[in-house]
């Protein structure tokens, strides 16, 4: 078997990560050496390969569910949003500068493509199939004709089309018809059919609509994916406009001990890896939610300043929002809150950034003995070490450089009190470590809460991948999909008018 497919949507979180890594796990599962792939990401939440590559966290999830390693072949262009209108640009692994929207789209992004397909290339020669993730819709016909991630690398594949459909959302027969009549003819004989995606009810309620979706397009319906709760899978949309009162879900699960611990984290502009929270919320006993206001840290046990990719910005944002001053008198009366990486430069003493934003010398929150300079080299890293008596591991991803002053060292960071801070993103996946940790803000917050003695990130992650794998396997038409992969675009697909104008 050598082949591929491309998993577009109709719209952005339709659902191409979680279905891109499904069909990855359930090939691995019959013995297929799959890879994922997506030429290019947009995203804030971002991964470290073991070479020092910076990579979309939603990538790295996949090449989990394809039980290979992370590889910045595997996504070698990386947007990371600073503002509404510019973003760092990662080409294989590394910044290569910062762009405006119209100066990407105007030119650089097609002369990207001949690494986009070199990349692709090469893993389809190391790999029985690979199944590549669009971004967006591919109906984006303003764009199309730059377009290194969708159409445009379909075409220089010769990838058959699967286009994912969010039911939940409501209008996707709609959806799927126009995306497929917004396509030029040449475009449109790639698109290979649809799967549905987060059905709720009685599937054959769906039928009559899926057969006229038939009868108009003349293509077929792969299968119906149901709602699949808990699922808590990396996301990859850096650019979500709130997330404020957004809970992590976690497993059903009672606490071990007398009480709950509550986790509020402050939900800063342009957050990053805000996955780092995953890890508290897959312990029994723990409500992770996300806030922007100060009264909404009152019953918090845990205050949390994540990752960001504007850390002057995010100072900025806690101090109007009065965020800022509620972080303070919790320092002040020993309660927690810990800072990750722009989180924990936000809870320094000063930074000093004729990089990122530019501000020049910026006063922070001054409960770290921590001052901060932003270099324009990035740091990327997959450090190990030890912490509260147990073994971490995690991964850097910053151009703050972090002078600690004092205080008692706790990772790269320090610790006054009951305050922590360190730039290491995923700390918090290491078993040992978290109940370590979440014991030692218990007993700081007063709280009854004992860490579940068992709990394994890793552990009920392959059991979140596998969950996935079985909605492809017991929901999707794998012998098509199979035939799809393998063979490539059925032939005799139908124009559907108007076609891209």
């Amino acid at each position: 078997m050598s082949g591929g497919l491309l998993v577009a949507g109709t719209t952005s979180d339709a659902g191409k990560s979680v279905v891109t890594a499904g069909i990855c796990r359930w090939l691995v599962r019959q013995g297929v050496r799959v890879a994922p792939f997506k030429g290019q990401n947009m995203s804030l939440n971002s991964f470290v390969t073991r070479e020092g590559a910076e990579i979309g966290r939603a990538q790295a999830m996949q090449a989990q569910a394809a039980r290979v390693e992370p590889s910045a072949l595997m996504n070698p262009v990386l947007l990371k949003p600073g503002s509404d209108r510019s973003s760092q640009v990662v080409l294989m692994g590394k910044p290569v500068g910062e762009l405006s929207a119209r100066g990407y789209h105007g030119g650089r992004q097609q002369a990207l493509l001949g690494t986009v397909v070199e990349c692709l290339e090469e893993l389809r020669a190391t790999h029985d199939a690979v199944i590549c993730e669009g971004a967006g819709s591919p109906a984006e016909i303003n764009l199309r004709r730059n377009d290194i991630v969708n159409m445009g690398i379909a075409r220089a594949a010769s990838f058959p089309v699967l286009v994912v459909g969010d039911i939940d959302r409501g209008g996707v027969f709609a959806q799927f018809f126009g995306t497929t009549a917004l396509l030029s003819p040449e475009d449109q004989a790639l698109v290979a059919g649809y799967l549905v995606n987060k059905f709720r009810g009685d599937v054959t309620l769906l039928e009559p609509g899926l057969d006229m979706l038939y009868d108009l397009t003349g293509r077929r319906t792969f299968g119906v994916l149901p709602y699949a709760h808990g699922l808590g899978i990396d996301e990859e949309d850096g650019l979500r406009v709130s997330l404020r009162g957004a809970v992590r879900e976690s497993v059903v699960a009672p606490p071990v001990g007398e009480d709950v611990l509550r986790v509020a984290v402050c939900a800063v502009p342009l957050m990053s890896n805000f996955t780092d929270v995953d890890a508290l919320a897959a312990e029994p006993g723990v409500v992770v939610r996300f806030v922007d206001r100060p009264e909404e840290l009152a019953d918090a046990d845990l205050a949390v300043v994540p990752g960001t990719r504007g850390t002057v910005r995010a100072l900025q944002w806690l101090r109007e929002r009065g965020l800022a001053d509620a972080l303070v008198r919790r320092a002040a009366e020993g309660r927690p809150v810990l800072g990750v990486c722009g989180g924990f430069q936000a809870l320094g003493e000063h930074i000093e950034d004729d990089v990122e934003s530019r501000a020049g010398s910026v006063e922070a929150l001054g409960l770290l003995p921590v001052r901060v300079r932003f270099a324009p080299d990035k740091t990327l890293a997959r450090p190990v070490g030890e912490a509260l008596g147990e073994r971490v591991e995690g991964y850097e991803i910053h151009h703050g450089v972090a002078e600690v002053l004092g205080g008692e060292p706790f990772l790269d960071g320090c610790r006054v009190g009951a305050v922590w801070g360190t730039h290491w993103h995923g700390s918090l996946e290491s078993d040992g470590f978290r109940r370590a940790f979440l014991r030692e803000v218990a007993a700081a917050a007063g709280r009854r809460f004992v860490p579940a003695p068992d709990t394994s990130f890793g552990v009920l992650r392959e059991e979140q991948l596998d969950r996935l794998g079985d909605l492809i396997e017991e929901h999707a038409d794998t012998d098509a999909l199979w035939k799809l992969i393998e063979s490539g675009p059925p032939g005799g697909l139908p124009f559907v008018a108007p076609g891209a104008p």
